[in-house]
């Protein structure tokens, strides 16, 4: 191991953050759900051809913050469909969700491989066991030391044990609770999906919730809609669950819509207050968005 090169994931910087600005984001977690590479209605969908767009423009962003970033493939309907049907009443009934996403991971792998980026996928089951009220024991020198060779992790959902002995089927939408708790602060998660964030006027509107501070959500769950029937995760609540959680542990969260059409994420790396005018989205997070 000791061959490995360390890289610096702490941004340089030339003056000192000014007082209420948030902290530099040291490592940013990006996942693409589902909904944009699967239609989750359709049994084993998966769409390459859109994978491998996503790919280019995750294989830009490492390659500009090689060592500082982690990606998060949901599952799509690979991941629903292994978790339909499970008898409740077996232990380990969830066990298939667990080769199903590793497939999942494994075709992202082949598309950034194909983009030339150095990529390990990693399985959460492997890294982490759920305590007793579901929130993640980590063990994350494995994931850090992936990021410290200069590597691109791709993590998603899993089947991860339980403190009751049982494995549970945890969404992608999850994996920032884990990443809270196995790196260092300065977190930054974007959730790329079908919506521009939250909306305040339904399906297919265009009213986004701007903010969610963690210590008083009730107007960001006033606004979820019902899932999908086909949906085995509890859709939108689950992620909101979810980036509550992280946020609240310190890592600032976004929901907003991913897109491969003329997309530019060249700011996810910047403080939320010097990103472009006009990007929709709805930030999580207890800390001030400029300085």
């Amino acid at each position: 191991m000791s061959g490995i090169p360390t890289i610096d994931r702490q941004p340089e910087r030339e003056h000192p953050a000014p007082t209420g600005e948030s902290r530099p984001v040291n490592v940013l977690a990006i996942k693409i759900g589902g909904s944009l590479f699967s239609d989750k209605s359709v049994e084993n969908s998966l769409d390459i051809p859109t994978i491998a767009d996503y790919a280019r423009v995750i294989a830009k962003i490492f390659r500009e913050h090689r060592g500082r970033l982690v990606f998060i493939t949901g599952g799509g309907a690979v991941g629903h469909g292994a978790l339909r049907g499970n008898d409740d009443a077996d232990p380990f009934g969830c066990i298939p969700l667990t080769k199903a996403l590793a497939d999942v991971r494994w075709a992202w792998t082949q598309a950034l491989r194909h983009e030339g980026v150095r990529v390990l996928p990693l399985q959460l089951g492997a890294m982490s066991v759920l305590n007793e009220d579901g929130s993640f024991s980590v063990h994350g020198d494995v994931l850090t030391r992936v990021l410290d060779s200069g590597a691109l992790p791709v993590l998603s959902g899993d089947s991860v044990l339980g403190a009751d002995g049982r494995l549970h089927g945890l969404s992608s939408d999850r994996v920032p609770e884990f990443l809270v708790r196995a790196l260092e602060p300065g977190l930054r998660v974007v959730s790329l999906t079908d919506v521009p964030g939250i909306l305040l006027d339904g399906p297919g509107g265009k009213d986004v919730l701007p903010h969610v501070d963690p210590a008083s959500p009730e107007r960001a769950y006033s606004a979820l809609w019902a899932k999908s029937p086909w949906d085995t995760t509890g859709a939108l609540k689950t992620k909101l669950d979810a980036l509550l959680a992280s946020a609240s542990a310190g890592a600032e969260c976004f929901i907003m819509r991913g897109s491969v059409r003329s997309a530019d994420y060249d700011h996810l790396f910047s403080p939320f207050g010097d990103w472009p005018e006009g990007v929709a989205c709805t930030r999580i997070s207890s800390r001030p968005s400029t300085a």
